[in-house]
């Protein structure tokens, strides 16, 4: 029988980024132009530099993107997506999409997906992303706000925008506008690519919104620096990695860290658009040699609880490096990883409005498991106090990015107040997490700020507090809240999703009571603890705490499709 774990450990020096201090005193964006072909002051383009330049270096022969069906797999090289792409951006020039212009892509993962957002931003256009799981009503409501020139959609789909009155283009139907007849009518010469300056939007993305209404982020090409750097550093993608990120192109993950990272680096992408299941996700890994894998806590909690019987099946020997976002990594995960993978976990942190990584624990250094890591070179973060003043080690207040990286986003769509409030205490930009930095650099995400608590007049990260629950057997996922309490302002109150094999009774709870008081201070122990059969988070996994705080008080909350 196969094992699930090989032995392996690689000196520092393979690694892309050798000497962390080294790197964090000397470095500069300005000097990762020339590595993705870009000269100083030279007008440019993001989909160019991660497919045609590619193919100039005289690797077009090189897989670019694999995907995965259940009849086999379907592959393009970079010579076959420079020429899809030149055909695609043809197509939308023959029917009058110009520079600047908004197209909207709302389609699953498949390869029309990818050819055709790379072909939206070599004309020039702003692509816009749309998760194929949002309902007619919040995709309509996108559309409505961003008023694109043409959507690009399956036939199926399609049911949820019909009536917006916008144009628009069916992949998998033969008619006037079905996007093989309009591709296979277009040429991939002349080069349709439109250079632009780094400032000009190439991507204009609604979030999920952990804390409130989706709003539409602007990304730019200037990011290009950013998505190749942390692909070299944070991912550390090597030109024959198979690199495989789960995330939808719906989300910015899939997007930058799906699309953009990898191609710029060159490495083969892996796409799989199908149902989860443990099994064929462990095939997936071992069948495919991927070497690096980007994934999310909500599907290594799916895999940790399929039992570690499906994953002794299987062998990862080609698999050296494993990384989460999306919520915080709870420490639990990475001792199931050491036993499942012999790897640990290495989580990172950004934001849809950050475009790229800006915190992450680095191959180099040491793993904290819990801790965010540590930032990338060349960002420049801090804890902060409500007067916008530095604080010391340990001590917890909102987490801030000093503004001007390069993937950093430049506006949201039709409401700069909101764009302002991100700056208002200049020049930071504020994130809304509640955080701390240790002794040694590392930060340690601790909730939003609209999440903490106040116990006795002291302020409490559920973090903490949600990662212990978790580490007994019997709870899958956690989630805390501050409980309104006439003497106390607040007590803690825990919602829990509980393992299969578990059923809910009293001495399950008081079980549970003294396994977090033997982890926690006392302060810190639930009160109440109440049963669910799921927890409310986002299409990106982040744990919506208002929902909770909602169902708590009896109160309405906003729609959860979005």
């Amino acid at each position: 029988m196969k094992t699930g774990s090989t032995k392996r450990k690689k000196p520092s020096t393979e690694f892309n980024l050798a000497n962390y201090d080294k790197e964090c005193e000397s470095f500069s964006w300005g000097s990762v132009e020339r590595e993705i072909g870009w000269q100083s002051g030279a007008p440019v383009n993001i989909a160019k530099s991660c497919v045609d330049r590619h193919v100039r270096e005289g690797k077009g022969d090189r897989q670019a993107l694999i995907f995965l069906k259940d009849t086999g797999s379907q592959v393009y090289t970079y010579r076959d997506l420079e020429k899809l792409t030149n055909r695609f951006a043809n197509t939308l020039k023959k029917l009058g999409i110009r520079k600047g212009e908004r197209v909207a892509l709302f389609l699953p993962s498949i390869p029309e997906l990818y050819i055709s957002l790379l072909g939206v931003v070599k004309a020039g256009a702003v692509a816009i992303p749309l998760n194929n799981k949002y309902m007619s009503d919040t995709v309509k409501g996108f559309l409505e706000d961003s008023n694109p020139s043409l959507v690009i959609t399956t036939s199926q789909l399609y049911e949820r925008i019909s009536g917006t009155g916008v144009k628009f283009i069916v992949v998998g139907d033969d008619g006037e506008n079905g996007w093989y007849r309009l591709l296979s009518n277009s040429d991939d010469n002349p080069d349709p690519t439109e250079l632009m300056n780094r400032e000009d939007p190439l991507l204009l993305l609604y979030t999920s919104g952990s804390t409130g209404n989706p709003k539409g982020v602007i990304h730019v090409h200037e990011g290009a620096l950013q998505y190749y750097k942390t692909g070299q550093w944070a991912l550390d993608l090597k030109e024959d990695d198979v690199f495989w990120c789960n995330a939808d192109p719906g989300w910015i993950t899939g997007i930058s860290y799906g699309i953009w990272a990898p191609l710029l680096n060159g490495v083969t992408t892996l796409v799989y658009n199908g149902p989860f299941e443990a099994d064929k996700w462990y095939n997936i890994l071992e069948r495919n040699r991927v070497s690096v894998w980007y994934t999310t806590p909500t599907f290594l909690r799916l895999l940790m609880s399929a039992g570690a019987r499906v994953a002794k099946k299987h062998s990862f020997r080609s698999l050296r490096k494993i990384l989460s976002v999306g919520e915080p990594l709870n420490p639990i995960f990475n001792r199931w990883s050491q036993a499942t993978f012999n790897l640990p976990i290495h989580d990172s942190w950004w934001m849809t409005e950050t475009g790229g990584i800006m915190i992450a624990n680095f191959s180099c250094l040491p793993v904290k498991p819990g801790s965010m890591g540590k930032p990338v070179p060349g960002v420049n973060a801090a804890i902060i106090n409500e007067s916008g003043e530095e604080l010391l080690p340990l001590e917890m207040g909102q987490l801030a990015i000093k503004a001007g990286w390069p993937a950093m986003m430049r506006g949201i769509w039709n409401d700069s107040e909101k764009y302002g409030h991100y700056f208002v205490m200049p020049p930071w930009y504020l994130t809304g997490d509640l955080a701390y930095r240790d002794y040694e650099g590392y930060f340690w995400f601790q909730g939003r700020i609209d999440d903490v608590l106040k116990i006795n007049s002291e302020r409490v990260g559920p973090f903490e507090i949600e990662s212990k629950l978790v580490e007994h057997p019997a709870v899958l996922e956690a989630g805390v809240i501050g409980k309104p309490d006439p003497l106390r302002g607040e007590i803690i109150k825990a919602f829990i999703v509980l393992d299969s094999h578990y059923s809910w009774s009293e001495e399950l709870k008081q079980e549970i009571l003294h396994f977090t008081s033997s982890k926690l201070a006392p302060h810190l122990v639930p009160e109440e603890i109440e049963v669910c059969s799921r927890m409310p988070r986002t299409r990106s996994g982040k744990l919506m705490r208002r929902v909770l705080k909602s169902w708590e008080l009896g109160i309405p909350y906003s729609d959860l499709s979005s």
